[in-house]
């Protein structure tokens, strides 16, 4: 027999810890190959560990509700296999390092800012015509449905364990009541304790919750002066606040604002939706064009596509677009598209659809959401017409796009100018000072400006 040394693997980018909320086996479990052992949490996915031999659960080392960092031992487990005794020593976790350029230990220096330098510029992928001719309307802009089963959404919801979720599907409790519990466990994790203490008070506290309001606050602790209300933040509006104040601390925000005249493009994604559906069996929007802009202007100014870590620059050869995905509920999080410069548009089509919707449904899978080198984001979903959107740490730029709406226009003609109706959406540009000047930062989203814009109504589906 063997000791298996289960220990946490890497979550993701810019994650050094995970929040136990689970375990799955008890001490003397028979445990077989890949099958899950506990259940761990982050701010961006939930998780189980399984393990990767057969054998008999013998330790565990933390309880529900630690704290875990990435690489500490999690449970020890007796093996069969005699080779297991190594692998306390095994790195389970290793960082890609071919997929990072250091800037300053290169013996070839080179001027990150120069657009067309071919030494940091990614390798570019030929992609046929006839497929970059299609469109995609913006993922955010497809309405969120509000017409699932409560109960459903909010038991598959990554803020609770697998015990407390049997317990609220059991007793019947809603989305809306969950959210009005305190909870005391890690982070305001709602535990056992936690919601039978509810169960037990719900009969003589009834309480008439309203529905899908988003903006409602969560469980009243203490009433202020005639006309305030004092809350707790939830789980996840603290994680979120850490997260923002932390971009602002280590990036300085500066935004460039570019309109682009959209029309062409908006004629022929109206015109062909339907054919693209059929022949590429995946539904058209206009997000994976927008995408497509963005990979094209990342292959020009690879600078863009980098991360800093304290005086060095490191500029990634991977494209890997992170797409921000409005939940049920007025939460965010951010999928990735690995290696998105090697897609054609139908490919991004696909990966666009198929994150958004297993993040809707909370199947996402902790590799789905880590590596992202740039972000792309849509305020145009809740109709704002632009917005600053704040940094996703370690990346140093991201892109918002806002509403598409008809404006006037004066129309150049070599006739004279003209007063036309077109469509017409602004982009907005947030991007780290520190290494990216005005210049490189407003050049960036012109171009992609000027991508849209190039738009031919003409283009055919093959």
């Amino acid at each position: 027999m063997g000791k298996l040394f289960v220990k946490l693997p890497s979550m993701g980018e810019s994650i050094n810890e995970a929040t136990l909320t689970s375990w799955l086996k008890d001490v003397g479990d028979e445990i077989e190959i890949d099958e899950s052992i506990v259940e761990v949490s982050t701010d961006k996915v939930d998780s189980d560990i399984p393990s990767e031999v057969s054998g008999i659960l013998v330790e565990k080392k933390f309880k529900v509700n630690d704290v875990i960092k990435v690489g500490e031992v999690i449970a020890v487990i007796d093996s069969e296999n005699e080779d297991s005794t190594t692998n306390e020593d095994l790195e389970v976790n290793k960082t890609e390092t071919n997929n990072e350029i250091n800037v300053e230990n290169k013996k070839d220096t080179v001027e990150l800012n120069k657009p067309q330098d071919e030494l940091n510029k990614p390798q570019e992928t030929t992609i046929p015509k006839e497929i970059l001719d299609v469109v995609e309307e913006p993922v955010f802009r497809e309405k969120i449905e509000t017409d699932k089963n409560q109960n459903d959404n909010i038991l598959s919801s990554k803020y609770l364990s697998p015990l407390v979720k049997n317990i609220a599907k059991q007793e019947v409790i809603s989305d809306d009541e969950l959210l009005l519990i305190d909870g005391t466990g890690e982070k305001g994790r709602i535990t056992k304790n936690d919601i039978l203490s509810y169960i037990s008070s719900r009969d003589k506290n009834k309480i008439s919750i309203p529905k899908n309001d988003f903006n409602q606050v969560g469980k009243v602790n203490n009433v202020g002066v005639e006309n305030e209300i004092i809350s707790e933040m939830t789980r996840i509006q603290k994680i979120t606040s850490d997260h923002m104040i932390d971009s602002f601390k280590k990036s300085v925000h500066v935004q460039s604002f570019v309109e682009a005249d959209v029309t062409e493009l908006w004629n022929w994604y109206s015109k062909n939706k339907n054919e693209f559906l059929n022949t590429f069996n995946t539904k058209l929007t206009l997000t994976p064009i927008f995408i497509s802009a963005v990979i094209r202007a990342l292959s020009e100014f690879p600078i863009l596509n980098s991360s800093v870590e304290n005086d060095k620059i490191i500029t990634k050869k991977r494209i890997n677009i992170g797409m921000a995905t409005a939940l049920e509920g007025g939460n965010l999080i951010v999928p990735v598209i690995k290696d998105a410069n090697h897609l054609n548009l139908a490919g991004i089509a696909k990966s666009v659809n198929d994150l958004s919707t297993r993040a809707r449904q909370n199947q996402l899978q902790p590799d789905d959401t880590k590596d992202g080198t740039y972000t792309v984001t849509n305020i145009g979903n809740f109709g704002s017409i632009m917005g600053t959107p704040i940094i996703n740490q370690p990346q140093v730029g991201i892109i918002a796009f806002g509403v598409i709406r008809k404006m006037p226009s004066v129309i150049e003609t070599s006739n004279g100018d003209f007063l036309g109706i077109r469509r017409k959406i602004i982009l907005t540009h947030s991007y780290d000072h520190r290494i990216i000047n005005g210049a490189v930062g407003g050049n960036f989203v012109k171009y992609v400006a000027n991508y849209l814009e190039s738009w031919e109504a003409s283009t055919k589906l093959s």
